[in-house]
């Protein structure tokens, strides 16, 4: 801990005992170089953590930073296919080198491992939270500007780990204008909060559905509360995104990168501007 420590993890991103609660951090494999690691969580699923996660690393590759995506969502796994990466990881007697997307983006997930993408993973949690602690100790990353970590949704084990053993430099909330939304967003800032982790701001997804003829903005979930709910904790709200057909067929087509200049989130809170 630096002598000048205030006690505010929230503003610093210095990994110390104090934001690991005394559990030293997992060393990255010798051929990775990282330089900054977000985290994208949500309180519960299927709010599009996973396509936030892809546009983040999309926008930071278009920035000409090197970028790279761990896929921690082990039970459910979907950036290979976001990214439209076919082939299967390879190694040799000490690592693994991630997949590179067309841009190249490096890649690792679980699914890059196994011999059918639709094997389901039936491991009980302390397996796939070592899993997840090996793509960052095992994995020859290379140069990295930025490391984005889709996360499985709640608070459970890989959540846990990851905050605990690597040193993530802040994180990303995901939520949708649902009712429920106070309690999803709560939930996942007060584990941050809890294991002093940066919060560096929200993504409402799904936000709006914008009418192809008039333009009009239809609120298909309801009016937004996401402002008041940042205002309430002190973040910001990073990009209130539509529903967009295009981009899910995108995903679909393992086309992510190729989505236009237009459609991607405004994130530079993300990138330090």
């Amino acid at each position: 801990m630096s002598e000048e420590c205030t006690h505010d993890c929230g503003s610093c991103s210095v990994d110390c005992e104090s934001r690991s609660g005394g559990i030293p951090k997992a060393m990255p494999h010798y051929m990775s170089h990282i330089k900054k690691v977000i985290a994208v969580v949500s309180g519960k699923g299927g709010v599009g953590k996973s396509m936030v996660t892809s546009m983040l690393a999309v926008n930071s590759q278009r920035k000409g930073l090197s970028t790279a995506v761990l896929d921690a969502d082990i039970t459910g796994p979907s950036i290979p296919k976001i990214f439209g990466i076919k082939e299967k990881a390879t190694g040799s007697e000490d690592c693994i080198f991630p997949c590179r997307t067309v841009n190249d983006t490096a890649i690792m997930s679980i699914n890059l491992l196994m011999e059918d993408e639709t094997d389901p993973v039936i491991w009980r949690g302390p397996v796939i939270a070592g899993t997840v602690t090996q793509f960052w100790t095992d994995v020859a990353w290379g140069e990295v500007d930025y490391m984005f970590i889709d996360m499985p949704p709640g608070t459970g084990d890989v959540p846990l780990t990851v905050f605990q053993s690597l040193p993530v430099d802040g994180i990303i909330v995901v939520t949708t204008p649902q009712d429920m939304v106070k309690m999803i967003v709560e939930k996942a800032v007060k584990m941050a909060e809890a294991m002093n982790i940066p919060i560096i701001g929200i993504v409402e997804n799904m936000s709006y559905l914008k009418c192809p003829d008039c333009g009009k903005e239809i609120k298909l979930f309801g009016e937004s509360h996401v402002d008041e709910i940042a205002a309430e904790h002190g973040l910001r709200v990073i990009a209130k995104l539509p529903i967009q057909p295009q981009v899910a067929e995108l995903c679909d087509k393992g086309g992510i990168e190729f989505i236009e200049d237009d459609l991607l989130m405004k994130a530079d809170a993300v990138f330090g501007q």
